[in-house]
């Protein structure tokens, strides 16, 4: 197999749970091209990823990059030995099918986000089809989509994150500013119902300064900085907030940092691929198949509550997060934090 073309257009954190794809294909094919479409809003990610031999960038929403039909025509000059679906949307089945690639790989119709993409593949494989890949809701993400190779006949390896670390001012000040010890919080997340209340990631900042005598840095991203202040606002001093932060960015702060605390969103993802300590806060989402994936890490979660699961806005009078207190996730940090320090020692 000479040239592989990987489909996965967004989000941030879909992309990060794809990325063992790329590196077991690398490994598996070292001499081969391996390219991956994806849209203008998401390109920056796969620029850290070395085992990547080409980022095909296609202008999906309006955000850069060539038109779907553009792209289309110069897939077919490729040709592509294997085009592999990682979305599972129509759009994205379609794309990998006009590529030309001789075999086509998606998920089956149960489990594809589209039940139509199914159509478009040459090869299907069933998360659901077999004891191996049972109970798919319980499994996480990323052994979903290395089950994509499957057709391939490659052999399951643990899951490998080649991300290269960038050089980031935000990164060299949190350093400077906390002596080289912090806590990452995220409060942000694309959808509302994942974001655990600005305050209380506040006062778990106020907290740790008193019980760990640690420092607090904020990231905020596009559309939320009055976030990011609501948290130093509530912190008593006890936490400092980045200034508004790249992907590069968010990697080498994640590479600093003691522990991070955040909702299901890409940067937690970002951090979990680094194997920095995570404390996941979960609801409308399950940490069994979006959380982190080290045994040491921890989640705290209402999942097994929520009456809006997949849902951007929650839809009930009682918001499952509000049942999460302080104290609560405050515990699961110290853990977290007692893991790291016994696994350093």
């Amino acid at each position: 197999m000479n040239r592989v073309l990987l489909v996965r257009l967004g989000a941030l954190g879909d992309i990060v749970h794809a990325i063992p794809v790329a590196a077991a294909l690398r490994r598996a094919y070292p001499a081969a091209r391996i390219d991956w479409l994806v849209s203008g809003k998401h390109r920056e990610i796969l620029d850290l990823v070395p085992v990547i031999d080409r980022r095909l960038v296609v202008d999906d929403r309006g955000e850069g990059g060539k038109s779907l039909v553009s792209m289309a025509r110069d897939l077919r000059r490729e040709r592509y030995d294997v085009a592999i679906d990682l979305q599972g949307l129509l759009k994205s089945a379609v794309i990998a099918r006009l590529s030309g690639a001789r075999r086509v790989i998606g998920f089956s119709a149960q489990y594809a986000r589209e039940s139509l993409a199914r159509f478009f593949y040459t090869d299907v494989h069933d998360p659901g089809g077999d004891g191996m890949y049972a109970d798919s809701e319980k499994r996480h993400v990323v052994e979903i989509n290395l089950g994509l190779l499957t057709p391939l006949r490659l052999s399951p390896r643990p899951p490998e994150f080649p991300l290269d670390t960038p050089e980031s001012t935000s990164a060299r000040a949190a350093l400077e500013e906390t002596g080289g010890r912090y806590v990452l919080l995220n409060p942000g997340a694309a959808w509302p119902n994942k974001r655990w209340p600005a305050a209380r990631f506040g006062q778990l900042a106020a907290a740790l300064r008193e019980r760990r005598a640690l420092k607090s840095f904020v990231l905020w991203g596009p559309g939320e900085r009055a976030l990011a202040e609501e948290v130093v606002a509530a912190a008593s001093g006890s936490a400092l907030m980045s200034r508004q932060t790249s992907i590069a960015d968010i990697v080498a702060l994640a590479r600093g940092a003691l522990v991070m605390v955040s909702g299901d969103t890409g940067p937690t993802h970002i951090a979990a691929a680094l194997g920095t300590p995570l404390v996941g806060i979960y609801g409308p989402t399950r940490p069994e198949r979006n959380g982190p994936w080290r045994a040491e890490d921890e989640t705290v979660s209402r999942a097994t509550i929520c009456q809006c699961h997949h849902l951007r806005k929650c839809k009930t009078s009682q918001w499952c997060l509000l049942d999460i207190g302080v104290s609560e996730v405050l515990s699961a940090v110290e853990r977290r934090l007692t893991a790291a320090d016994r696994r350093s020692t």
